[in-house]
């Protein structure tokens, strides 16, 4: 049997601009020129990251030079069984949720009655907003003062209303004292974000509720805080990651006391790396602080995203 041989040409598809046009690079214009920067923050971030890591491990010696000596988990066993450091922790919790939750419930209850407000807002907006622009070593040094029990004019109403001791002397008031100059700084910046969230509200909605007849408490829970729930989450986070590691007020204004009374954990990290000098031990402790910082961090993004708001 014979084998005829298919002699049909083959048809191919002609080159199109497609395929004749040039491959697009990776990195574009964009892209080479980010990366200076890219290197630099990599440079700023990753590496000291890494070496605080490897303090941790190590026993740092300053004399004759920078030099790092491992003692293998030590800093971190001490850490673990730090009474000192469990109470530091403790104060820590106490403090942030004091100061942010004061700051949420006042600040929103500014923001509610600066919104009835139809002639001067702007003013009283304004003379609000102010102890938010101040330093905050600014507010501990004005604190300080209005709370000295010499001259200070807080001292002076306290005595005339029967309190004779001294405001930052007792661990209970000092305690008080700055986490009230806390919540005076930072609150307006909650009222704020609210009253940014409160525009949102339809006025329809608010005029139907009260045609209704519907008092104001049940307008703010079923109307206007389901309205701004989502504003007042983001604003919570913003005010929790700066609680976290609150450092100014406190340092000039008790410097961790009375008997380490106000001492958080930013104050005991920044003793024992400049003023002990224990470095290997202040990395475990900073190590902890942003662990902590990134699980409260994830805990609302994680808030934010069942949320759809970080779409």
């Amino acid at each position: 049997m014979t084998h005829v041989a298919d002699s049909s040409p083959v048809l191919r598809r002609p080159a199109g601009p497609e395929s004749l046009a040039p491959r697009e690079p990776r990195y574009g214009f964009e892209g080479r020129m980010m990366t200076p920067g890219l290197i630099l923050l990599a440079a700023l971030s990753i590496v000291p990251f890494f070496a605080l890591i490897a303090m941790s491990f190590s026993r740092v010696r300053l004399l004759g030079g920078v030099r790092l000596d491992a003692v293998g988990l030590a800093n971190w066993v001490r850490f673990l069984t730090d009474a000192d450091m469990w109470m530091s922790w403790l104060r820590t919790v106490v403090y942030f949720v004091l100061t942010v939750g004061l700051e949420m419930v006042l600040g929103v209850g500014i923001a509610l009655c600066l919104y009835r407000v139809l002639r001067g807002r702007n003013i009283l907006l304004s003379l609000l907003l102010l102890p938010m622009f101040a330093a905050p070593v600014i507010v501990g040094l004005l604190g300080r003062y209005l709370t000295d029990s010499t001259f200070g004019l807080y001292a002076w109403v306290l005595r005339s209303l029967g309190y004779t001791g001294d405001i930052l002397g007792s661990p209970t008031s000092a305690f008080a004292a700055v986490v009230l100059m806390d919540v005076w700084e930072w609150t307006p910046l909650i009222a704020l974000i609210t009253l940014a969230g409160l525009s949102s509200v339809p006025q329809s909605v608010r005029e139907a509720a009260a045609v209704d007849g519907a008092p104001a408490w049940m307008t703010f829970r079923y109307i206007i805080f389901p309205a701004i729930s989502n504003v007042l989450l983001v604003a919570l986070l913003i005010r929790s990651m700066d609680a976290i590691r609150y450092f100014d007020i406190i340092w000039v204004t008790t410097n961790g006391g009375p008997a380490d009374a106000t001492k958080i954990v930013p104050i005991r990290l920044y003793e024992t790396a400049f003023r002990f000098f224990d470095f290997g031990y202040a990395a475990a402790i900073g190590l902890a602080m942003l662990a902590f910082s990134i699980f409260i961090a994830r805990t609302f993004v994680r808030l934010l995203d069942t949320r759809g708001l970080t779409r």
